[in-house]
């Protein structure tokens, strides 16, 4: 029987996308703007370390998973019996503080759209997302739904980069040599981008769809790849606004320091604006959260596949009480970043002592460069979690 191969496009891109937006959701734009608050334009090296960073994470564990043709905890359980569960417990336990974190930003947008409270705004939004979930199904409402609000997002932000007018070459210059660097910064930022469930967000999907195997490793390597030049675009172009808001004098408000933004580059509009490009990362980032993590222990008993859309319910359910209860929207949007940064190192070395396993990988031998820059990764991500650790305690 003939190998089968698999194009470019349909599930393959939407599993970039899906990566990309995953990654592109509340906390995304709310990190990036506290943090460049901070570094101003140094920010940009923060960018650049962290694309190299997520580019050793990604394509590691999306060519492992998908050669194996086994889920992250289905291939940590073979490595060694029960590792699996607690692969599954870190990243679902990461997912759901960037679950909490995306309802949050719901409420933001539609506080923004329409005046709302912010535990109103979650409340409709918990029942939108749900909607979707329930009324169509669920791989190709992932795949349309994420193209869409990942290239509206990408141009309304873009829009207003060029309204902010940013100091181009000087960001330019410490994007490559920083005048101040912070590791809580890299940590929090990596870990929005690529840590917790987004590591295995697309690799899962494409499994889901069928594209898997050795055969199928140009189209992953592509759609990996894919994934974060999406993700790292719509950084940079949202570092570059908010740099030249900052750099006219603007003051950003601490209750929703993005909506600041977006009001002082564009006025009203850009205001409004803001509200529909936050509510639509908040929401599709809800969607990707609790898919990929009910994902996570929907294959330790076929009860979890059966009720997959139960389970997925009950996960965003639960997620919208608890940021009912506590509040705080900002505050929570950075600590799931920092929380899924500290757990990026542990996931990705059972990704790597697996690929390192003849016994799972069969024929298949990983490249010595990928298991270079994979360890180097977990080298770096440790070494700065535990310095970020170190400098909230000392604090």
């Amino acid at each position: 029987m003939k190998p089968k191969f698999r194009t470019w496009g349909g599930a393959s891109l939407g599993a970039a996308f899906l990566m990309a937006n995953s990654s592109i959701g509340p906390g995304f734009l709310t990190q990036t703007t506290v943090f460049t608050q901070q570094l101003l334009t140094s920010f940009g090296f923060v960018i650049l370390v962290s694309v190299v960073l997520d580019v050793g994470a990604q394509l590691n564990t999306w060519r492992v998973l998908t050669v194996s043709e086994l889920r992250a905890q289905d291939l940590a359980n073979r490595l060694l019996p029960g590792l699996g569960y607690f692969l599954a417990a870190m990243v679902i336990l990461g997912g759901f503080a960037f679950n909490i974190g995306n309802i949050a930003g719901c409420g933001l947008g539609l506080n923004v759209l329409m005046g709302l409270s912010y535990e109103q705004g979650a409340m409709i939004s918990c029942a939108v997302a749900l909607l979707l979930f329930w009324v169509r199904e669920v791989g190709k409402m992932l795949d349309g739904f994420t193209k869409i609000l990942g290239t509206v997002k990408i141009l309304l932000t873009l829009g207003i980069a060029f309204s902010a007018h940013p100091p181009l070459l000087q960001a330019l210059q410490h994007t490559v040599l920083p005048a101040k660097v912070s590791a809580a910064a890299i940590v929090t930022i990596v870990g929005g981008t690529v840590g917790g469930y987004i590591t295995f967000s697309g690799a899962h999907r494409l499994l889901d769809a069928g594209i898997k195997g050795i055969d199928n490793q140009a189209v992953v390597t592509r759609s990996a790849v894919s994934g974060i030049v999406i993700s790292t675009l719509m950084r940079f172009v949202l570092f570059l606004a908010i740099v030249g808001v900052l750099s006219h004098g603007a003051a950003l408000a601490p209750d929703n320091p993005v909506a600041s933004v977006f009001r002082s580059a564009a006025g009203e509009l850009g205001f409004r604006v803001f509200g529909v490009i936050f509510w639509s990362a908040s929401i599709s980032s809800v969607v990707g959260a609790a898919y990929t993590s009910v994902s996570f222990f929907k294959t330790f008993h076929p009860v979890f596949a059966r009720y997959e859309r139960a389970c997925i319910s009950v996960f965003i359910v639960l997620s919208t009480s608890i940021f009912v209860s506590i509040g705080k929207p900002t505050q929570l949007l950075v600590f799931a970043g920092a929380v899924n940064g500290l757990i990026l190192p542990i996931a990705l070395a059972i990704v790597l002592v697996a690929a390192a396993s003849p016994r799972l990988m069969g024929a298949y031998r990983h490249p010595r460069w990928m298991l270079l820059s994979g360890w180097v990764v977990v080298a770096v991500m440790g070494g700065l979690s535990m310095q970020a650790l170190w400098e909230q305690l000392s604090h």
